[in-house]
């Protein structure tokens, strides 16, 4: 788990910025039918993406 922990910790904005365009394309596919827990989902990633990183 360290190395994963070390490997984040130089590229959480690049994986926010990732989850964020997957959350942008999934709205649209959707149609923005499903945007309140697309957000949630992308909120709750990113926030594991911190903790990952150390950014707790």
């Amino acid at each position: 788990m360290d190395q994963a922990k070390d490997a984040a910790g130089g590229m959480t904005d690049k994986m926010k910025a990732g989850v964020d365009k997957a959350a942008d394309a999934a709205d649209g596919a959707t149609g923005g039918k499903f945007s309140e827990h697309i957000d949630k989902g992308a909120d709750a990633a990113k926030s594991g993406i911190d903790k990952m990183g150390g950014n707790s």
